[in-house]
């Protein structure tokens, strides 16, 4: 087989691979989030105990990435898809970690009730989440107009955080007793509000791989 065409399927492959780990890192995010609505511990420790299946799935996945650069000695545009390809999983990674804190959030709050019924976090949850598989296609697909139109939706997600302060904080400010429960939801929709963020790095990285420019999006750091 021609050695470009071993190289083309070689990245054929991580991007197949890197659909399989933003899978893993959806489903955590809506579990986690649906533990919490439900208070299910178990649920939430079994979401905790699969975030390292996400990071072993990360690791797996850049050594991937370095052999194939080490050995194929990617130029211009395939050097551009292998490192995209390396920040792709390690933003992915980050946000497996963003599902596992709201299982801690959970298994924290122990025995307390929540605040109030979860409406606005969920819907955090399956926006951010559909951000994301359609950012992941973008990527593989190296689609830069789809790339660029995903991360105005994270208006939406900061909408919706915004709207879950301001009432927790008039929770609070009626009974400021409950400012540990208001304090357990506001961090799990911050996790949500980060998660969606990360979205926009992805988005970013599409548009590089096509036009080899790196223009900010609204691009989150640590």
């Amino acid at each position: 087989m021609p050695t470009r065409k071993i190289f083309e399927l070689e990245i054929q492959e991580i991007k197949d691979e890197i659909i399989i780990l933003g899978s893993l890192v959806e489903q955590a995010m809506l579990t986690s989030v649906e533990a919490l609505k439900k208070r299910d511990m178990d649920l939430s420790r079994l979401v905790i105990a699969k975030d390292n299946d996400i990071n072993q799935k990360r690791f797996a996945l850049e050594n991937r990435v370095m052999v194939v650069i080490a050995t194929q000695q990617p130029m211009a545009r395939d050097l551009r898809v292998l490192a995209s390809c390396f920040e792709v999983i390690s933003e992915l990674e980050r946000m497996g970690d963003y599902a596992k804190g709201i299982g801690v959030i959970n298994i924290r709050m122990d025995d307390q009730p929540l605040l109030k019924p979860l409406i606005d976090i969920p819907l955090m949850a399956q926006k951010g989440t559909s951000m994301l598989h359609r950012s992941l296609a973008a990527f593989v697909n190296e689609d830069a107009d789809a790339a660029r139109l995903i991360p105005r939706e994270d208006d939406q997600v900061d909408d919706l955080y915004v709207q879950i302060y301001r009432e927790l904080m008039t929770y609070i400010l009626a009974d400021p007793s409950a400012i540990e429960r208001a304090n357990w939801l506001l961090w799990a929709a911050h996790n949500l509000e980060r998660f969606a963020d990360r979205v926009t790095n992805i988005c970013e990285r599409t548009v590089f791989v096509v036009t080899g420019e790196l223009n900010e999006m609204g691009v989150m750091q640590d």
